[in-house]
């Protein structure tokens, strides 16, 4: 991973003392009051709906307040339904009909939200599923409150000619039509070309409704402006506030939830974030080893040269809120199914992830662990996107693909020694983690490390660590090995501990395609001894479970009260 650069102090940016008055150079403090290098942004189009929604609001309660101007806008209302009305011919009129009992039915709007739905949970985009449902029910619940506010009628002084029900103000077809639209626009289409031909198709399918509503007299000009209005604004805010294109971004392509896109916005971001907070100018930004990361966004970041030291790459693990909320839903979810493996306190901010990670970094740093060094990290968006920075191991290669030699084993199993004798454990021990360079192993990903940890999961570091050497090698001859650091008790206690979920995914998976038996090997090889238990019981853990089956059964109740909104 990371560069044979220096550590994080290493001479980045220019000290100075406190008669110069000047900053370090290239670092710069964000004065207060200024965005952040990724700010949260409604963008234009979103502004633009705020402040319809605002004016819209505005003229109801002029129109509420002085009724003079609320018959002024009916008699201009009913003037332009009389105009349209003297342009009604039969084949217009039979075209009109069909259009809104195709656009405006209930049928239709069923089945354009439950497609959408339904594409949504086979997609499990879950944060854009629970945004559109939130924003029909808003929609609809606006729309129904607004419509008995008012408690206008339909249009009087012009011949309806299609089929209505309930007051007019604001038509609610068009505006159920308007949210489903929107909904499906932000929710299914990637953003760019493709989007923005959905709002402009979205656009044309709500004009020709209201067109034809208006052409029938089932609604006035203001019903069809107000249920766009709302029905388009509610949407849009949803989705910009809620599921941002940066953090949540519809695509299409096969990649991990855990990984975003750092191009565009995201990329400018991260380069103004290192420039201004670490004194360094990022070149280029890349993922890397994204196979092995599931926590994180894994990067390479190119970095000019500065001083005395050259062009050379750093790495770089960028974080997000929802690492943070899968972080919480693994942590949970490990508590009901095992019950209370170690402490597995799940973080309450991206900030607390990247100072622990960079607290960990230091701390096996001090102890002597071959680990990246330190370069400390930035902040991208304020409490939601932060990135930590570090060495980049050049010329390293990922164990599982590296030769493993006498010299590669002991290198591994003496670095295991290292964190139980500092009263460490690395908790995620799999090839993705350990790096191979000149004969030595290196470690990576700190984040999982664990001061004071159980002395199970020290034991289950060990056989992990054994078993990613014995995919390379055989577990005889790691085994001999491992009795040079290791007692042969020690050694049957680490396989007695690891079963299933004791190893990483990445490792069951090795094992697994290697084909051999190394668990049962190791077993073998080691004195007999009793499995130790992963499962326990607790009042915590059946409260858990108990909570767990009351909050499905209320979502469930609640789908199905809500069911009568999209019917």
């Amino acid at each position: 991973m990371a560069s044979d650069a220096a550590g994080a102090s290493s001479g980045h940016g220019r000290s100075v003392t406190p008669e110069q008055g000047t900053p370090s150079a290239g670092k710069r403090r964000r004065p207060s009051g200024a965005p952040p290098p990724l700010p949260r942004q409604l963008g234009v189009s979103g502004w633009v709906w705020v402040a319809l929604t605002a004016s819209f609001i505005a003229i109801i309660a002029l129109a509420v307040a002085f009724q003079s101007l609320g018959n002024e806008f009916e008699r201009w209302e009913v003037a332009v339904l009389r105009r349209v009305a003297e342009a009604r011919t039969g084949w217009l009129t039979t075209l009109m009909l069909g259009i809104n009992a195709a656009l405006a039915s209930r049928w239709t709007i069923r089945i354009l939200r439950l497609g959408t739905l339904v594409a949504l949970v086979g997609l499990r985009r879950w944060r854009h599923l629970l945004t559109f449902l939130g924003s029909v029910v808003v929609v609809e619940l606006a729309i129904y409150q607004l419509s008995i506010f008012q408690a206008r009628p339909r249009p009087i002084g012009v011949r309806i000619i299609g089929s209505w029900e309930g007051l007019s103000f604001p038509s609610p077809p068009v505006a159920a039509l308007a949210v489903t639209l929107v909904g499906m626009v932000y929710s299914l289409l990637p953003p760019g070309r493709a989007r923005s031909r959905g709002k402009w198709a979205a656009g044309a399918v709500l004009l020709v409704l209201g067109v034809a509503r208006m052409y029938l007299a089932v609604d006035r000009p203001t019903d069809v402006l107000a249920a766009v209005i709302v029905g388009v604004a509610i949407p849009v805010v949803a989705f910009r506030f809620f599921t941002p294109n940066e953090v949540f971004p519809v695509t299409y392509r096969r990649a991990k939830a855990a990984h975003l896109d750092v191009g565009g916005r995201r990329g400018q971001a991260i380069r103004t974030a290192v420039q201004e907070q670490l004194g360094l100018t990022v070149l280029d930004v890349q993922p890397v080893g994204l196979e092995g990361s599931a926590g994180s966004t894994p990067l390479r970041l190119r970095v000019a040269a500065a001083g005395d030291e050259p062009e050379h790459a750093l790495f770089a693990k960028l974080y997000a809120m929802s690492h943070v909320r899968a972080d919480r839903s693994y942590k949970l979810g490990r508590t009901i199914l095992y019950g209370a493996l170690e402490d597995e306190a799940p973080f309450q901010s991206v900030r607390r992830f990247v100072e622990y990670e960079d607290y960990t970094l230091l701390r096996l740093t001090h102890v002597g662990i071959p680990t990246p060094a330190p370069y400390g990290f930035v902040e991208i968006t304020p409490e939601r996107e932060y990135m930590i920075v570090m060495e980049f191991y050049a010329g390293a290669q990922e164990i599982g693909t590296a030769d493993v030699d006498d010299q590669v084993i002991d290198a591994g199993l003496l670095l295991i020694r290292q964190l139980w004798d500092a009263g460490l454990a690395h908790r995620d021990i799999k090839p993705a983690n350990l790096m191979v360079r000149d004969g030595k192993v290196l470690l990576v990903d700190a984040f999982f490390v664990q001061v004071r940890p159980s002395p199970w999961r020290q034991a289950v570091d060990l056989a992990n660590m054994m078993l990613v050497l014995a995919i390379r090698t055989d577990a005889e001859r790691v085994y001999r090995h491992a009795l040079k650091y290791f007692s042969a008790d020690e050694i049957a206690e680490a396989f007695a501990a690891t079963r299933g979920v004791a190893s990483p995914t990445q490792l069951r998976a090795a094992i697994k395609q290697d084909g051999r038996d190394l668990v049962g090997e190791f077993r073998a090889l080691a004195p007999h001894r009793r499995p130790v238990a992963i499962q326990h019981w607790s009042v915590r853990r059946v409260a858990l479970g108990l909570l767990m089956l009351a909050v499905a059964a209320l979502v469930v109740l609640v789908v199905v009260q809500t069911w009568t909104v999209f019917a």
